[in-house]
């Protein structure tokens, strides 16, 4: 007799067992068919392009999931956004280098219709110093894309060390005399030539000579420039007056603009690209740049390089 208690209480637990166990592969089963259709659910939305709910609060398999594949989508959806700036930035570029192309283009086109015309020895070269002109600002035009690109995507890396600020004033200066000897400009430099700075000297001295460029370019016959270097508690500056035709208040925080050119020098040399360049190549060492300046009474362009 209770024998046969002990064999019905096993049996009786057998059975509990086995109904606890199918209990739970059908709680189990139906766990997996609604993680399933969740995932699935997160994945097209990912598809979709569809911003991924916030995690859930559970610590669950399914939490931890949904809070990573929320990360994956924010990171995509910052890196689309980059890429979707990137394109329009790269299509107002084209547009840029288009219409700047367009008007020396058309004139040499132009000039070569007077060549296939009937012309005098002398007006055939003249012609042909126009067409050289304008070949060479379509060159200069280019040349500058290229530097401002690479800059810009990093393919020409910013290496700074320390060297004297002297060296690189004068690689800048070099390069605009025989344009200040022509319009008879004097620049005059004050600096302390044991004074160095952890600069880019390359680079620098590229952001130093279009200052001076554009100095050169707007100042009359028989004006001056004048360079002086101090060095301050944190930056170093490098500042490049001129007595020149000045900026209007209302138009220098347009002036560091891609292709601005004020509209009373459009008939000056130049595309409106060097205090751009110049200002990226010094923002890319840490520094700034600032900008002094009144009307018809010259321009002061000072380079903020970080002194340590």
């Amino acid at each position: 007799m209770e024998m046969n208690m002990w064999l019905w209480v096993v049996v009786l637990a057998l059975a509990a067992a086995i109904i606890w166990l199918l209990l739970r592969q059908r709680r189990l089963k139906k766990d997996i068919y609604e993680y399933t259709d969740r995932l699935e659910q997160l994945l097209d939305d990912m598809l979709k392009e569809k911003p991924v709910p916030a995690e859930t609060t559970g610590d669950d398999l399914l939490g931890k999931i949904q809070s990573r594949l929320k990360r994956l989508s924010d990171m995509y959806g910052h890196e689309n956004l980059e890429i979707s700036e990137e394109k329009e930035r790269l299509k107002e570029l084209v547009s840029d280098i288009s219409h700047q192309a367009r008007t020396p283009m058309t004139n040499i086109r132009l000039y070569i219709e007077k060549l296939e015309e009937e012309c005098e020895d002398g007006q055939r070269m003249d012609v042909l110093q126009k067409m050289d002109g304008q070949v060479d600002k379509l060159d200069f035009l280019f040349q500058s894309m290229i530097k401002m690109s690479r800059l810009e995507t990093g393919t020409i890396r910013i290496q700074k060390a320390d060297a004297p600020v002297s060296e690189t004033l004068a690689d800048a200066i070099s390069a605009v005399i025989p344009k200040a000897e022509k319009k008879q400009i004097d620049i005059s430099v004050d600096y302390d030539d044991r004074l160095k700075v952890c600069h880019d000297r390359k680079w620098t001295a590229e952001a130093v000579y279009n200052l001076l460029d554009n100095a050169v370019k707007y100042t009359p016959e028989g004006g001056s420039i004048r360079i002086t270097v101090k060095k301050g508690v944190t930056f170093v500056q490098i500042t490049v007056s001129d007595t020149g035709k000045g900026i209007a208040v209302e138009r220098q925080g347009a002036v560091f603009e891609r292709f601005y050119r004020e509209p009373e020098v459009h008939d000056e040399e130049g595309i409106g690209i060097g205090l751009y360049l110049a200002r990226k190549i010094i923002q890319l060492q840490g520094g700034y740049m600032e900008l002094q300046s009144e009307a018809g009474k010259g321009s002061a362009f000072t380079i903020n390089l970080p002194a340590e």
